[in-house]
């Protein structure tokens, strides 16, 4: 591998990246051909039912490919499940000579049979070229292959000693603007956002992306026993098709049948011995609705038990410059966690800080 390997592999991901929340579930994918030394054509997978990277790529070239080299950063596909056709046959059939791929696609559907059908057709392939900054580039997409669960990111914004209010009750801002426009940007990059019950009557908050563009996620809401305000923004926006609610069985017959009359997808569950829904099955639900990543934004029960049953991929915290004294924590641990700091920064007068669980 060159370092021109690496350039063009890198030009690949900030392709792929365009892509960021209009083609979920699918990848990111970016795609470039040389020949000759030369970029000739790039393109990546701009929205879900649309063309591939690859396809995109050699749609937009203006010349002869035969001969030609493609970078893209996962493996093309082969099979006839989906709605646009394969890019295996297409790369084929336009004489290209040699494929460079980051990843290979963790699709069962795909895994090795793109790259074993263009060696069989005389082509040229190079894998696992920043093959680490590929997975990372699509983590949602390869914890959803290989589990059919949900990446799962907890966004924490609390004061340096903890709190996520100064009162308890009280609805508190607690990071500045940069750091609002920091969510507002993950929740357009995520399928979809959940919160407990008691950040709905407390915050009443709209979980849409109101700064910087982009899609409205879905919004989850656990409430086992449906006190959720049914006044409340996300129950009366417009948007209720997009909201689920994970509920007690039988916790409120009228209020359940209110909400799915208003479109909201209402999913009654059997608590388990703590009285508490069970997230392993909310999560698995969750997948099997076709969401692939969750932004958890509260509050304090709900980081709580995402964190002790260590049902979750990342946290991130937003840490604003007070101490509060008073206030809710914004978690109890009952268990050691093992955690890996990935990332510290600066957003305006706060600090971010992005941890990985270790596996």
């Amino acid at each position: 591998m060159s370092d021109i390997d690496f350039s063009l592999m890198e030009r690949c991901f900030n392709l792929a990246r365009k892509g960021i929340g209009k083609v979920s579930p699918n990848p990111l994918v970016g795609s470039v051909l040389i020949k000759n030394n030369e970029i000739i054509s790039e393109g990546f997978h701009e929205h879900f039912g649309g063309l591939h990277a690859e396809a995109n790529a050699i749609k937009n070239a203006n010349c002869n490919l035969s001969g030609a080299t493609m970078y893209v950063n996962l493996e093309p596909c082969s099979h006839e499940k989906k709605k646009t056709p394969p890019c295996v046959p297409s790369i084929i059939a336009n004489n290209i000579a040699k494929v460079v791929i980051a990843n290979k696609d963790p699709n069962p559907e795909v895994f090795g049979n793109g790259i074993e059908k263009l060696k069989d057709a005389g082509i040229e392939v190079v894998t696992g070229v920043l093959e680490e900054k590929g997975k990372e580039l699509n983590k949602f997409f390869f914890k959803f292959m290989e589990t059919k669960l949900p990446y799962v990111t907890l966004k924490i914004a609390k004061s340096f000693d903890n709190k996520i209010n100064n009162k308890i009750g009280n609805q508190t801002k607690i990071t500045g603007d940069e750091a609002e426009n920091y969510v507002h940007r993950q929740r357009a990059y995520y399928d979809a956002v959940l919160v407990g019950a008691n950040t709905i009557n407390i915050d009443n908050p709209k979980l849409s992306v109101r700064y910087g563009g982009g899609r409205n996620p879905f919004r989850v809401i656990l409430d086992s026993a449906l006190k959720s305000d049914l006044k409340s923004n996300v129950f009366s926006d417009g948007s209720s098709q997009k909201t689920l609610v994970f509920t007690a069985e039988k916790s409120n017959v009228e209020k359940i049948l209110t909400l799915r009359k208003k479109g909201v997808k209402v999913f009654e569950l059997v608590p388990n011995s703590r009285g508490f829904l069970e997230l392993s099955e909310i999560l698995k639900i969750i997948g099997e609705e076709g969401i692939i990543s969750l932004f958890v934004e509260g509050g304090q029960k709900v980081f709580s038990q995402f964190i002790n049953a260590e049902l979750f991929d990342e946290i991130i915290t937003l840490n604003a410059p007070y101490l509060y004294g008073d206030g809710l924590d914004a978690f109890t641990i009952e268990q050691e966690i093992e955690l890996e700091l990935k990332e510290v920064d600066r957003l305006g007068k706060d600090y971010i800080a992005l941890f990985k669980k270790k596996k």
